[in-house]
């Protein structure tokens, strides 16, 4: 009972000085609480499927920001994880007969394989040129897919693929919690010295190497740690709509990908993922209109695009917070002086 007692005042300790410091913080707490929270509100199966799809479109885009926003290597082409994930856990799950417990994992290690093989040949290519190298992978490999319709499904894909659970609120926290477990990595890792170099490479890989660093080592760790979690939210995607098709390899996902991530704010992790749930939720709503719908989606993208061009989620931080000029420390917008040197903010 005593060790109980500590880590819950420990935990109340953390609260208090390190998350209720900062708005953005607690917008971030908020946000766990009303996901997780959510099936006590509301179980109607539509809301969360929504949600559902949501969290595995969310790791999706964070795992392209974490590629293309930190290190610059512009990836047009990210489908190719997400159908690659997707097809090998179908594939490993239907012939293997491996749950997906161990289909999901297995299909992101060949993601990350997908992620060597489009990392090893762009090395040497930067902006454009990278660019469009990365959007014909997922073409080629659609091309593989029609031409090996016995084992692929063809264009119609691969069906029958077993979900983790038939449990509407098991199905809900299990991909939920997988989002919110795998965007915390993701945003650890950009916040360690690996993320610093990432950085580095994408502001002067010129001057990365000239301090000594092996950026062609750091470029591909960055392909192949994109590509796990997008492989991830591949496996997660098919064993959830029980069908791995053509679908998740379209250019349209690779550039709806890139959307999400600029609309949230790139180089951020949690601006992509804001930008999904704020979105695909939208785009949802606007099956109301389905003939207006694609050009409202279109307008609010490029209105945000317009007024707000390094993303809506950092301009709405950069409006309630605000960096000490001294030392650095973000603070609430509302103080004065700064939390930790004390310095005067303007």
């Amino acid at each position: 009972m005593g060790l109980a007692l500590f880590y819950v005042k420990k935990f109340f300790k953390i609260v208090r000085n390190e998350v209720l410091v900062l708005p953005s913080r607690v917008v971030v707490g908020l946000f766990f609480i009303v996901l997780l929270g959510l099936p006590l509100i509301t179980q109607d199966p539509y809301i969360v499927r929504i949600v559902i799809l949501t969290s595995i479109f969310a790791i999706l885009a964070a795992s392209w920001d974490l590629l293309s926003g930190f290190t610059g290597q512009m990836n047009f082409g990210h489908a190719l994880f997400f159908g690659v994930g997707a097809y090998s856990s179908a594939l490993i799950n239907l012939h293997a007969h491996i749950p997906p417990w161990g289909s999901v994992p297995l299909g992101a290690v060949v993601a990350v394989l997908a992620g060597l093989i489009v990392g090893i040949p762009c090395l040497r290519l930067k902006h454009t040129y990278l660019a469009l190298t990365t959007l014909a992978f997922p073409i080629i490999l659609t091309g593989i897919i029609f031409a090996l319709p016995q084992y692929t499904g063809g264009e119609f894909g691969l069906s029958g693929v077993t979900r983790f659970t038939n449990s509407l609120i098991g199905n809900y926290y299990l991909h939920v919690v997988t989002m919110l477990v795998t965007a915390v990595v993701m945003w650890k890792i950009t916040d360690s010295n690996t993320g610093i170099i990432f950085h580095a490479i994408r502001e002067d890989e010129l001057a990365v190497k000239a301090s000594g660093i092996n950026t062609t080592r750091y470029k591909l760790l960055a392909f192949s740690l994109s590509g796990f979690f997008a492989g991830i939210a591949g496996g997660l995607y098919a064993h959830y709509m029980r069908i791995a098709g053509p679908s998740t390899l379209e250019v349209s996902m690779s550039f709806m990908v890139v959307i999400w991530a600029i609309f949230g704010g790139a180089a951020t992790i949690y601006g992509p993922i804001g930008a999904v749930f704020i979105l695909y939720p939208l785009l949802e709503f606007f099956r109301i209109w389905p003939e207006y719908r694609t050009m409202i989606f279109a307008a609010v993208v490029l209105v945000i695009l317009l007024y707000m061009p390094e993303g809506l989620i950092h301009w709405i931080r950069d409006k309630i917070e605000t960096e000490c000029p001294r030392c650095k420390i973000r603070n609430a917008a509302t103080r004065k002086t700064c939390r930790v040197c004390t310095a005067g903010l303007d």
